[in-house]
């Protein structure tokens, strides 16, 4: 098979579902100008606010939500399934895929069977252990799974022959040299260039608890000389923060832009989703993680590897705190010997290939299925 001529792309719902699919869209677009991109997507869906600013070809199907146990009686039920995946199938149809590549969410489902009805190749991206519901169902019609993390093969059966290829990350964060980019980040903020940075973040939607917990150390926090960026997460109520503290605690609602976050930091307090742990494991930047303690623990598992390698902490949401911020926060960023080695040993741990990785993945499906 030569060049890829058209790519159908399918992953929705989430950033973490969305974020690799445009890096790996930009990857693809980098490789061969001429290739033709389409993205599935449902109605509502939070890939409607992301990739249309991307310049990519976004189609709409009937969204569907699938229960969270798998069987092949699902392929009879329920009729919005049916409806989505003819919406797919025709969408295929007309772009004339050469492959669909998915990467997790529900609007995954209905490309993965539009593809299998036509004999499209199918590639599957998780980053997560265990595997979502949607991958956990394409995953039935394809042997060409990718994963993002060492640890996957290892903690699940499902995943056991997947191959490693990494996280697609934004050219932004990839290529990002956070020595270098730091003074500006930190002027974009209005952050001093003399004093330790700490960045909170607790995802798109942010986290009450890490909120709450840094913010109640603020003022110990800044006797201590650390600055705080925190981004308090667009549905969540802003944060009592003092007036009068001796150093800056600069507070958004948002950060797309999340490499001038990482740039500007020192160290990071964040939850565990696997898009973070990617990200600031490729780049070296010391992570505290605390992940979100209502799932099946997998964001605990996307941080537990990178803390082991000596990457990050790892801590309870209950445990946090303003006095665990107090007393573990700020010795820590006392110590750039040890902010050093951490970011070393994160910086071991990540990759930032996994554009191409998947992309050299995806060129051996569409070569190499059905034979």
């Amino acid at each position: 098979m030569g060049p890829l001529r058209s790519v159908v792309l399918a992953g929705g719902g989430t950033g973490g579902h969305i974020y690799p699919l445009l890096a790996f869209a930009d990857c693809l677009r980098r490789h061969d100008p001429s290739v033709r991109i389409t993205c599935l997507g449902t109605p509502k869906g939070l890939e409607n606010e992301l990739i249309p600013p991307h310049g990519y070809d976004l189609r709409q199907i009937p969204a569907f939500q699938l229960p969270r146990s798998v069987n092949m009686a699902l392929l009879r039920t329920p009729d919005r399934m049916v409806t989505s995946t003819r919406a797919a199938g025709k969408i295929l149809d007309e772009v004339r895929a050469d492959v669909v590549v998915g990467f997790g969410g529900y609007v995954s489902v209905p490309g993965y069977l539009a593809a299998w009805r036509r004999e499209v190749p199918i590639v599957v991206h998780e980053v997560n252990v265990p595997p979502g519901v949607a991958n956990r169902m394409g995953m039935r019609f394809t042997k060409y799974v990718a994963v993002g993390f060492p640890h996957q093969p290892q903690q699940a059966e499902s995943l056991r022959d997947a191959r490693v290829v990494g996280v697609p990350l934004r050219s932004s964060i990839a290529h990002l040299d956070r020595r270098a980019a730091s003074a500006a980040a930190r002027a974009r903020f209005g952050l001093r260039p003399d004093l330790p940075v700490l960045f909170v973040s607790g995802g798109s939607q942010g986290a009450r608890s890490i909120n709450l917990a840094v913010a109640g150390a603020a003022k110990e926090l800044s006797r201590a000389g650390v600055q705080v960026l925190h981004v308090i997460g667009a549905r969540n109520e802003p944060v009592s923060i003092p007036n009068d503290l001796p150093v800056p605690y600069v507070t958004i609602p948002y950060l797309s832009q999340m490499e001038l976050g990482y740039a500007a930091a020192d160290l990071m307090l964040s939850r565990g989703g696997a898009m973070t742990v990617a990200e600031v494991a490729a780049i070296g930047l010391p992570t505290i993680y605390v992940p979100y303690p209502y799932s099946n623990q997998e964001q605990s598992r996307n941080a537990q590897p990178v803390v082991d390698a000596g990457g990050g902490l790892l801590v309870d949401d209950g445990e946090m705190t303003p006095a665990w911020v107090e007393r573990t926060v700020i010795p820590l960023l006392r110590d750039p010997h040890r902010l050093a080695a951490m970011g070393y040993a994160a910086a071991g741990y990540g990759r930032r290939d996994g554009d191409e990785a998947l992309l050299d993945f995806v060129y051996e499906a569409a070569t190499h299925a059905g034979q």
